[in-house]
């Protein structure tokens, strides 16, 4: 298991909300990195689909405690989104997929 997760949306580091302040306060950014995939609109919220295939920026987090922080990310996510394992430039990680309808 990885302990690391790769965001893209509202958990990256210039965003200031709840779960955005606790992946700072429980993570190390280990720098900016890209997936490959493509993101989709949720509403006002972008989802990784894997397809088409193309390059998703994003941030790679290390995550000092990562079964507590998933546990409360995972929540956060909700239902529309699997946290799956993927690589990324910079190595393996954690992502949340969009498995929910494209709106």
């Amino acid at each position: 298991m990885t302990d690391a997760l790769f965001v893209y949306g509202s958990l990256r580091s210039e965003f200031d909300n709840p779960h955005a302040r606790l992946l700072r306060e429980k993570a190390d950014l280990l720098g900016r990195t890209t997936v490959r995939g493509s993101l989709v609109r949720n509403g006002e919220f972008p989802g990784y689909r894997m397809e088409p295939d193309g390059i998703v920026e994003g941030e790679l987090w290390k995550l000092r405690e990562p079964e507590s922080t998933l546990a409360a990310l995972d929540e956060y996510e909700g239902s529309a989104y699997s946290r799956i394992s993927v690589t990324t430039s910079l190595g393996p990680a954690w992502i949340y997929l969009f498995t929910g309808e494209v709106q």
